[in-house]
């Protein structure tokens, strides 16, 4: 059976179908009414942004500390662009104050039945999903920050010697894998993770070795953070956030030997989703041709921060113009308007992050 693209596509935030988010939430005892009147600000700030729909806050009947708050989006791009500003960041600390534990889901919307809350009011640009994607269970998620220059041999050094942590995080979640790149002083970490995300990243932040690390790199750090401090912590992590808003994969046999880069696209002002949009739509083109040396390609995205995580069959260098995602009449041209480092050429050389370490989990742990 050939594998359709539709297949091949896992993830994308730029099929135009709208989003719902659920915020799952678990509140310190006592803290219910000063959660409700954070949230009654936050809904009144929220109606004007672009792109949002509507949303509910709702509380359990059976423990009324575990909140849920919906939302509703016109697209996955307009809430990203909400959710990574600093504004939001400052928006929910009240909520944050309040919370033991936060889980947010995001899904797309492909079917719904009879006239729900809010549809009256959808403007006509909301759309439907129209086909299921495929994917292996895996979920893509990244963090990025800076050090201060001058530091980054030491940072790389202190980074590439911790020890991996177990995969194992209980019966329906497993670390898969984790890669490490910098490019100048800034750091990108990327994990894959299948089943619970959220419960991954606890588990390895608990972990003695990986705490280590990070406290042997705070000194580093161009934005101070306090791991000691619950608060400090969770708004470095929210601001360190890149988020995945693109997976493509071919199918691969077991033997294929595809070695893992990443790409750094620091775009102008204001053009961070587009850019992303581009090299997504890039990927996409590539993937009809069998013979295309980039095996999957996972686009992180945050305000004008974008990533290209690519798995490579043969040399990185072997077809530039594919593995840089540029390949066509014009493609290169179309790159240079959006990103910050427009050139007369665009070369795939200036924007390879250095790998730092990367590592798979053995299968059967």
């Amino acid at each position: 059976m050939t594998t359709t693209l539709s297949e091949r596509v896992s993830q994308s935030a730029f099929d135009g179908s709208m989003l719902r988010v659920v915020l799952l939430m678990d509140l310190h005892e006592g803290t219910q009414q000063q959660f409700f009147e954070a949230y009654e600000q936050l809904r009144h700030d929220i109606a004007s942004v672009p792109g949002h729909i509507s949303d509910q806050l709702c509380q359990s009947f059976e423990n009324p500390s575990q909140w849920l708050i919906t939302s509703e989006w016109e697209s996955a791009p307009q809430y990203l662009a909400w959710v990574n500003s600093e504004h939001h960041a400052e928006q929910v600390k009240p909520l944050g104050a309040c919370a033991r534990a936060m889980r947010p889901l995001k899904f797309t919307v492909l079917r719904e039945t009879g006239r729900g809350y809010g549809q009256d009011s959808r403007p006509a640009t909301a759309r439907l999903q129209k086909t299921p994607r495929l994917g292996a269970g895996i979920v893509r998620h990244a963090l990025t920050f800076t050090v201060k220059p001058g530091s980054e041999r030491d940072v790389a050094a202190i980074l590439s010697s911790y020890a991996s942590p177990a995969a194992r995080v209980d019966d329906h979640t497993r670390l898969c894998r984790t890669s490490l790149f910098m490019h100048g002083n800034r750091v990108v970490r990327t994990v894959e993770v299948q089943g619970d995300l959220m419960a991954a990243l606890r588990h390895v932040s608990e972990q003695p070795e990986v705490r280590a690390v990070e406290e042997a790199i705070n000194p580093y750090l161009e934005q101070n953070r306090n791991l000691n401090d619950p608060e400090s912590a969770r708004m470095f992590f929210m601001r360190a956030a890149l988020p995945a808003v693109h997976h493509i994969a071919a199918p691969e046999p077991e033997s294929a030997e595809v070695q893992r880069h990443a790409l750094f696209y620091p775009a102008k002002p204001g053009c961070g989703a587009a850019l992303a949009k581009f090299l997504a739509r890039q990927d996409e083109a590539a993937a009809h041709h069998p013979g295309s040396p980039v095996r999957s390609s996972s686009i992180f995205q945050r305000d004008d921060i974008v990533v290209r995580l690519i798995d490579v069959r043969g040399p990185l260098d072997a077809e530039p113009d594919t593995t840089f995602g540029v390949s066509g009449p014009r493609k290169a041209a179309v790159l240079d308007r959006l990103t910050a480092r427009a050139g007369r050429r665009v070369r795939t050389a200036g924007h390879t992050m250095n790998l730092i370490t990367d590592r798979r989990a053995p299968a059967d742990s």
